[in-house]
């Protein structure tokens, strides 16, 4: 592929890929994207971190003064803006009475030039806009944009504009107004964007240009025409725990530009990072996978730093469409230690040292831990696997498509009945045989409309039923459930199979044996020990004396 077969976010920012449609449904699109860590040595770990950080006063700085704006029933007038229930109608109002040291706080709505607002809406340093960060800002909605002169890029169609120390926090932002349109433009100071939501801009969802060099953090981009966010120009930042997934370049980085690129999860974009010119971004702990191209590129004369031997990059680059790493620079060799890519999905000159995998028994976040025991006991058998920094995670969540391949390889289940298509499993998705096999074999099964949702993250009674069901438990006395104190929550689909999984010991419990917790999202500890378990069942393994194994 020659240089001129991809789009640069500099020398060629009028081009762009053919636009997605636009979507509805922001929860949808929240649950899809949230990061999501793998268990299975089958299924990629990642290193994004997506714990949103709930909404509340605490946040807002002591001395802070508060607006408050609300588009359904505010009042732009000189006696409204005080309190929620005698709110501005429009941002753009608010940010006229809006000084250093002051939060405008946003209520659930659309903000549009319907309800009023004048594109772009400019944060003055020091001013916060704030909506709800507890969901990403999935219910706060900034639609639209207008025309900013860039100093660094000319005349620009933008949503919003952050300055120097402005901050961003729990909004929703759209740009369809263009087709060159962007959501959020950076271009001076150090502004903070965290726990916001880009979709559907019709270019980018951030553009970050001049000198700029903004912390942006825990962000989902997702759905965006060109890019998910752009570093362009001389710019720095902090670029941290974000999701970027289902647009071109998940991240391009252009120009003279060095950010620092750290526990992103890139996922499901045509490009995940398109580094050219002389940018020299560095990354470290992201996880690049499942994109339809290539995991990283560099072209021109870009030399991004994928870790060295005093500091490793700690990345994972796999199950890329074409190339998990591609240099296409002129000359430039890449220095890639500590990461975990597939030598043979390298392309261009890479100077490239694997990362060290730790072996069973040797995770440095487990010793002592209440599940240590199961999870080494999983690991020696190569049923689920750690990450290249030497951790396991314990407490990450899991999704149904990484459960599916823990099924696969703990159980190889022979098939009970035919094979289906889900609609929402695309070609070449990395866990179709898994789940397939997973099906199959009776241990899972989709949703109605013919869905598997691969992404969801799984709650304990799903697990507890796909256990029961696929080593063909039946029930005998559903009165066991009354050892829970919580029983009362099992969904009624679920009654049968917990019952069967409680009489034959299935059911791990931590802290508290009784307490059941069937509809929170199950930790990695948590599968690793339920697993175990049916395994002991199915006469695989020998039993791990543990204090937390119902016996009814």
């Amino acid at each position: 592929m020659t240089h001129q077969d991809r789009v640069s976010p500099q020398g060629r920012m009028a081009r762009r890929l053919a636009p997605v449609s636009l979507r509805a449904g922001l929860v949808s699109l929240l649950l899809l994207t949230s990061g999501i860590p793998a268990i299975a040595s089958s299924s990629l770990p990642t290193a994004t971190r997506d714990r949103p950080t709930p909404a509340s006063t605490a946040q807002i700085p002591a001395s802070a003064r508060v607006l408050y704006v609300n588009p359904a029933r505010g009042d732009d007038s000189s006696s409204a803006g005080g309190s929620e229930a005698n709110a501005y109608r429009t941002i753009t109002y608010a940010l006229r009475q809006a000084s250093a040291n002051t939060v405008i706080q946003l209520a659930p709505g659309t903000y549009s030039r319907d309800s009023g607002e004048v594109f772009p809406l400019t944060i003055p340093s020091g001013v916060i806009l704030r909506g709800d960060e507890s969901n990403k800002g999935q219910t706060v909605l900034i639609v639209g944009g207008g025309t900013y002169l860039s100093p660094s890029w000319g005349g620009q169609s933008v949503a919003v504009r952050a300055e120097k120390t402005a901050s961003v926090r729990g909004v929703t932002v759209s740009n369809t107004a263009d087709s060159r349109g962007t959501g959020l433009w950076v271009e001076d100071g150090t502004p903070v964007i965290r726990n916001n939501t880009f979709t559907n801009s019709r270019r980018d969802g951030i553009l970050i240009a001049g000198s700029a060099n903004p912390t942006i953090t825990d962000n989902v981009f997702a759905r965006n025409g060109g890019n998910g966010l752009s570093v362009t120009r001389a710019a720095q930042g902090q670029i941290e725990n974000n999701v970027f997934q289902s647009t071109g370049f998940g991240i391009a980085v252009g120009g003279t530009s060095a950010p620092r690129l750290a526990s992103n999860r890139v996922i499901e974009n045509v490009d995940g990072i398109y580094v050219n010119d002389t940018a020299r971004p560095v990354l470290r702990g992201n996880t690049i996978e499942r994109n339809t191209r290539d995991g990283v590129v560099a072209t021109i004369n870009a030399q991004p730093d994928l870790g060295t031997a005093d500091d490793p990059g700690q990345n994972i680059l796999r199950n890329n469409g074409r190339y998990d790493l591609h240099n296409a620079t002129r000359t430039n060799t890449i220095v890639a230690v500590g990461n975990d890519i597939n030598r043979d999905r390298i392309v261009g000159k890479v100077d490239f040292v694997a990362a060290s995998i730790p072996s069973s028994g040797s995770f440095s976040d487990v010793t002592g831990h209440w599940a240590e025991a199961y999870i080494a006991a999983l690991a020696s058998q190569d049923i689920i696997a750690g990450f290249p920094d030497g951790t396991f995670r314990p407490s990450e969540p899991v999704t149904r498509a990484q459960f599916a391949a823990i099924v696969a390889k703990a159980f190889n289940p022979a098939p009970q009945r035919g094979a289906t298509t889900f609609s929402d499993i695309r070609s070449g998705y990395w866990a179709t045989q898994v789940i397939q096999t997973a099906y199959r074999g009776g241990f899972l099964a989709g949703y109605p409309g013919n869905i598997f949702r691969p992404e969801q993250r799984i709650p304990r009674v799903q697990i507890l039923v796909a256990l029961a069901n696929g080593l063909g438990l039946s029930p005998t006395n559903t009165n066991v459930l009354s050892v829970y104190q919580d029983g009362a929550q099992i969904p009624s689909y679920a009654v049968g199979p917990v019952t069967a999984a409680t009489e034959r010991q299935l059911v791990v419990n931590y802290p508290t044996a009784t307490q059941l917790n069937p509809n929170r999202e199950a930790t990695r500890a948590e599968v690793a020990a339920l697993v175990y378990q049916a395994l002991v069942n199915a006469g695989k393994v020998e039993p791990i004396d543990s204090p937390y194994v119902v016996k009814p």
